[in-house]
């Protein structure tokens, strides 16, 4: 895993909760990528290097529904993780009532944090290291050490602020602003597709974190085609044909599509092998296929018959993202003492760092002045939802 530190200072300014208008983009290039499929052209230059666009999309794209990990980093009553730093820091705790919630990570006394980045605490109770405030675990106010007989003193009304979370098969889901849209329409057309690998109920067995030098839709736009993959992927064309598949059409902001696997190969491995066991209950087309999802804007979800990979992305400049990649499998499979999960995870790191290095070079080369926007090939439609997709929220659409 690469070395990151991705707890730096945030980039929402203090309106971050005022709409904001139309990104500083060129309307005429907006045209061009909204054209007809076939007729169109990628984002402008601009969407990948200029830091005001950066700054805009941390407003009105990465202040609604956003994952910021999974249930199982708070498993426990008690657990807290506090994710994020500054504008967008939060903090994520199990309650008693089983739940998860999202809180402002800020106190309600001078505003200290109440843990620092990606710091976690197991505790009864929410304390505040700088004056020991101290808070239930459902964030309301337990204690203020010297306020107990100041006059007109409220505990009421010093509770922490509470953001809007979804817990959506395993996946922890925070509306920062509160002003996005129901959690239902943003994953409008996903729940047949998902269920049947019961996220929720699988085991995250390893972890690896990279900080790549590129724009975070970079990413998602290489994740979203397999157009390159014949090129620079020959360990995963070998077990699934860059040209299979199909994309869904899908009615949320979620996008993506199957591809199928290879005659003889089981997962996606570098020998074909599953080193695990088939997900219980999925179908002959699910047990032949892998399904990849975007789960606008930062997370991408990989469906395999034996396990499910996900890539979260924390965009943290125009040109920087970290990205934390996840396997999870089966609980019977994940609990075998001699269980090893490298047949998974070495075949994607290797994947990732092909991908991470394509992705790096499209950065270096859209950084050039003379950069223009390119067409998309017929085989590019997934990355045509995806453009389009962010076209319109450049709109204000």
């Amino acid at each position: 895993s690469a070395s990151l530190d991705h707890c730096g200072p945030a980039h929402y300014p203090d309106c971050m909760f005022k709409q904001p208008g139309p990104a500083p983009v060129p309307a005429d290039a907006l045209a061009a990528t909204l054209a007809s499929f076939g007729r169109s052209r990628m984002l402008p230059r601009e969407a990948y290097v200029d830091p005001a666009v950066f700054e805009w999309e941390q407003q009105a794209i990465f202040s609604g529904w956003t994952c910021v990990g999974h249930a199982g980093d708070v498993a426990a009553t008690g657990m807290q993780r506090a994710v994020g730093s500054g504008a967008n820091g939060m903090l994520l705790v199990r309650g008693e009532d089983g739940r998860v919630r999202a809180f402002a990570n800020t106190c309600r006394h001078r505003g200290h944090e109440l843990l620092s980045c990606d710091a976690t605490a197991k505790r009864r109770s929410i304390v505040c290291p700088y004056h020991a405030w101290s808070y239930k675990l459902d964030g309301s106010l337990r204690n203020a050490p010297g306020f107990r007989d100041v006059d007109g003193f409220e505990p009421d009304e010093f509770g922490l602020a509470e953001l809007r979370l979804v817990d959506w098969h395993g996946w922890l889901f925070v509306d920062r602003t509160g002003q996005d849209s129901d959690f239902a329409g943003h994953v409008a057309g996903l729940e047949d597709v998902v269920a049947p690998y019961r996220p929720e109920d699988l085991t995250v067995v390893a972890r690896h974190s990279y900080e790549l030098a590129t724009n975070w839709k970079v990413i998602a736009e290489n994740y979203q085609e397999c157009y390159h993959c014949s090129s620079i992927h020959p360990e995963l064309s070998r077990i699934s044909p860059p040209a299979s598949g199909e994309n869904l059409e899908l009615t949320g902001s979620w996008m993506g599509g199957w591809m199928s696997i290879t005659e003889g190969a089981e997962t996606m491995s570098l020998d074909g092998r599953s080193g695990g066991v088939a997900i219980e209950g999925l179908s002959d087309h699910e047990l032949r296929t892998v399904m990849y999802l975007v789960g606008y804007p930062n997370l991408l979800v990989s469906l395999h018959p034996d396990y499910v990979m996900t890539h979260l992305m924390t965009p943290l400049a125009v040109d920087r993202t970290h990205v934390e990649c996840a396997w999870a499998f089966p609980k019977e499979v994940a609990e075998r003492p001699d269980f090893d999960p490298a047949y998974a995870v070495d075949f994607w790191d290797l994947t990732n760092r092909q991908d991470w290095a394509a992705c790096e070079s499209v950065q270096r080369g859209l950084s050039s002045p003379h950069a223009r926007p390119g067409p998309l090939a017929p085989d590019e439609d997934g990355v045509y939802q995806f453009v389009t997709r962010v076209a319109r929220a450049y709109r204000g659409a």
